[in-house]
């Protein structure tokens, strides 16, 4: 039985944001708030922090107004469009709409727990010695990341072919 385009696209969806609300569900319940736990030596490590800002705490210290309109308002207006559009639009390539799933499963886990807590819950580190250093980030974050490479992969893919077409 082959399911539906749009029941794809909401499973796709809802699985980004259930894994990211699964996995803050345990650190919040199993990890100390504010610690920091080795998972491989310094280089991958394990946190407990509230970010009450967007990316890397940017807008934290707005003002309410300003940060409900800017985390909350805005991105939700910005993530129903996209959900119409890829629901709407047809000729979306299988790169471009699990992209878009993976972006607005990432970003509607983080609005979740914007409205619920107040802030979202960020828990993995990455310091490769200096060459290469990530802020506190969680689930959701990687979602939007990996989703946001699907698009360029995309993107690149199409000119491509578009220029092995002409």
């Amino acid at each position: 039985m082959k399911l539906p385009r749009t029941t794809w696209i909401i499973l796709l969806i809802v699985f980004n944001i259930a894994i990211d609300q699964i996995t803050k569900f345990i650190v919040r319940a199993e990890v100390v708030p504010g610690s920091q736990t080795p998972i491989i030596g310094d280089l991958f490590t394990l946190h407990n922090v509230e970010n009450a800002g967007a990316f890397l705490g940017m807008g934290s210290d707005f003002h309410p107004t300003l940060r409900l309109i800017l985390l909350l308002i805005l991105p939700t207006v910005v993530l129903g469009y996209v959900v119409y559009y890829i629901i709407k639009n047809k000729s979306l390539d299988r790169f471009s709409l699990i992209g878009f799933c993976c972006i607005v499963g990432g970003g509607a886990a983080n609005v979740y727990d914007r409205i619920v807590y107040g802030s979202v819950t960020d828990f993995f580190h990455i310091d490769l010695g200096g060459v290469f250093r990530t802020g506190i980030f969680n689930i959701a974050d990687m979602s939007v990341m990996f989703g946001m490479g699907l698009l360029l992969y995309a993107s690149f893919k199409g000119n491509k072919t578009k220029k092995e077409i002409a």
